[in-house]
């Protein structure tokens, strides 16, 4: 059963604190684009619902958190996974919905999307522990979750924040081995670091190979044709990484500026996030001959 979050309800980031839910809008896909002057229509978002469905690739139940275009069908809305960080979970890593967020999606008529979040514990999204495999949760549990309500089955971008970065980097790279690759990635402040003495006290990964089999600084090359984005403040403990990362990588986006790993600076990275994953996004309805997407 849905439970909607109150109106103070959600933060971007790992705990988080309380923030507006409603307000933010995006704009309607323009169903007649031969007529240039047609504004687009904004869409406003809707509360936060949380449900808990049972991962067995997680051995638990977990929580499953939607925010979705209102006013909009939502049948076969595309949707982007966000994934939280490290002490994090499915109820705190959704964006914060403020009125200047809407801003930059107003500017055009960029297709809904789907934000669709889920716990992954503390281990770096992967399979970390023998009983608990949150990637696989990711890649062959929440397709049926998200068809089962509606959407589109197969994500079509993940985002991340800090752990959830390097997660969202992860996932892009498993799915572009499984031949069924993102159309996007973004990472804010990905959870990237170059000493295994610094990844150690995470108790994330069994030991230096592992980290390294798993780290997306050392396996840039297969995320090669994803548009991918990286956010990150200059005073962050992982600005290193994602320097290095982006060095490397050339990716579509990026976006250096002054701020620390916080909230603060995460929020003002959402409007530019929100561009970026809506010029990736499927045509709402396309899939759908004959329909009226709206």
């Amino acid at each position: 059963m849905n439970r909607p979050i109150s109106r103070r309800g959600l933060l971007l980031g790992g705990a988080g604190a309380a923030a507006a839910v409603a307000g933010f809008t995006i704009a309607e896909p323009d169903a007649e684009p031969s007529t240039p002057n047609r504004k687009p229509r904004p869409v406003e978002y809707t509360p936060v619902t949380v449900e808990r469905v049972r991962s067995r690739a997680r051995g638990r139940t977990v929580h499953l958190a939607i925010t979705r275009p209102s006013g909009v069908n939502p049948e076969r809305l595309p949707v982007c996974l966000l994934l939280h960080g490290l002490h994090g979970n499915a109820r705190g890593i959704l964006p914060r919905l403020a009125p200047r967020m809407a801003t930059s999606m107003n500017g055009g008529a960029l297709t809904p999307f789907v934000f669709a979040a889920l716990d992954g514990g503390d281990n770096y999204w992967h399979h970390a522990r023998l009983t608990d495999d949150p990637m696989r949760m990711l890649l062959d549990e929440a397709p049926a979750w998200l068809a089962e309500r509606g959407f589109q089955r197969t994500p079509f971008a993940a985002a991340g924040v800090s752990m959830g970065g390097f997660g969202a980097l992860l996932y892009a790279r498993r799915r572009a081995e499984r031949d069924d690759p993102v159309r996007a990635v973004a990472a804010l402040s990905p959870g990237l670091l170059l000493s295994w003495t610094l990844m150690r006290k995470r108790h994330a990964f069994t030991g230096a190979p592992q980290w390294a089999d798993l780290d997306p600084l050392r396996h840039v090359d297969a995320l090669r044709g994803i548009p991918t984005g990286i956010w990150c403040g200059t005073s962050d403990p992982f600005i290193t990484g994602a320097r290095r990362f982006i060095a490397a990588a050339h990716p579509e986006f990026t976006h250096l500026a002054p701020g620390k790993h916080s909230t603060r600076f995460w929020n003002t990275c959402v409007p530019s996030l929100l561009d970026f994953l809506g010029k990736y996004a499927p045509v709402y309805g396309a899939d759908r001959p004959g329909g009226n997407p709206i």
